[in-house]
């Protein structure tokens, strides 16, 4: 006998897409905050088994430095007021851990000591984290202008009103999709660069060719394909990170089963590109073309969704269908 499971409710709909969402969030979070609390722990537990001297609260002040200089003033200062409860709590339970001077031994003296201490921390962790701080902005600064040149460049890709923008699109979704793959800040980084820079090997490609409506002849479609490596002759004597995202560019036309571009297929094409390769596709799909009309969102959902594990990664096509379902793959809209 057959026995039917109850569907689950709206309420149940609820819970497990705030379960879904709040794992998704929490595999992204940098797990700073138990680094941090981790070697607080230990310094404390260290301070009360080994070391038991007032000369130990040093070590909670480097702790606070580091903290402070790697991830910012706010989880400096949270660590600061970790060490000082966990300092707070090994003076309540054993007031002798903190030996005060011999003519002093009184109770004041060791929680004014202590009390002065923990003001000094909280000092450090604000004028530490400002700096880390001050350097973020810096940095941010030189990012953005990075990627306004990158931006840049990439529009004198698009040298026809077709594909107008289409890098920038793609960059949008791949950036997207790779937030559903829970893809590291500096994979996202690099994909972001090598979606703006896929296609500068269309610099030197004919315009004629970029542009024709009719059927492409076998030379023709080989002077298309040879974008890919005239992109990387470009890129390739740039240094620094932009060299990282050379293989991402290498292999964006690659295809999960081997029939792309290359010789590359499954896992051993790079992550970033098997992303790259469905929002480049679906960028495409919904743009008008000299040889066809843009389909329409869905259309495109559905032609990639039925190329998964040939044309693309299946795992990348399922963090497509999530960021589409959530209202992420809206067609982007470029405003000069």
């Amino acid at each position: 006998m057959e026995i039917a499971l109850p569907l689950p409710n709206w309420r149940t709909r609820n819970l497990l897409g705030w379960i879904e969402r709040f794992g998704r969030e929490a595999r992204k979070a940098n797990p700073e905050l138990l680094v941090i609390f981790l070697v607080i722990l230990m310094a404390g537990i260290l301070n009360a088994l080994v070391v038991q001297d007032a000369v130990f609260l040093g070590v909670y002040n480097i702790v606070v430095v580091v903290a402070a200089f790697l991830f910012g003033k706010k989880k400096g200062t949270l660590s600061a007021l970790l060490c000082v409860l966990i300092v707070v709590l090994l003076a309540f339970f054993n007031p002798p851990l903190f030996r005060a001077p011999a003519d002093t031994h009184s109770s004041l003296y060791l929680w004014a000591s202590l009390g002065g201490w923990a003001g000094l921390l909280l000092v450090t962790a604000g004028l530490v984290g400002t700096l880390y701080e001050r350097q973020q902005r810096a940095f941010n600064e030189l990012r953005s202008t990075y990627y306004g040149l990158l931006e840049i460049l990439s529009t004198f890709v698009s040298r026809d009103t077709y594909t107008q923008h289409h890098s920038y699109r793609v960059s949008v979704y791949a950036l997207k999709i790779g937030g559903w793959m829970n893809l590291d800040s500096d994979s996202l980084e690099d994909l972001r660069a090598a979606a703006l820079l896929h296609d500068v090997g269309k610099l030197d490609v004919s315009r004629e060719i970029l542009c024709k409506a009719a059927k492409l002849t076998r030379e023709e479609f080989e002077e298309i394909k040879s974008h890919v490596a005239k992109g990387i002759r470009m890129i390739s004597p740039v240094a620094g990170s932009l060299r990282r995202v050379l293989p991402i560019i290498l292999s964006h036309h690659d295809k999960y089963d081997g029939t792309g571009y290359g010789p590359a297929q499954g896992e051993n094409i790079p992550l970033e590109a098997r992303v790259l390769t469905v929002a480049d596709v679906y960028d495409a799909l919904t743009t008008d073309r000299p040889y066809r009309k843009a389909m329409s969102p869905f259309e495109a959902r559905d032609t990639i969704a039925q190329g998964a594990s040939k044309d693309f990664d299946p795992q990348v096509v399922d963090a497509f269908l999530k960021a589409f379902t959530h209202g992420e793959m809206e067609i982007v809209d470029v405003q000069i």
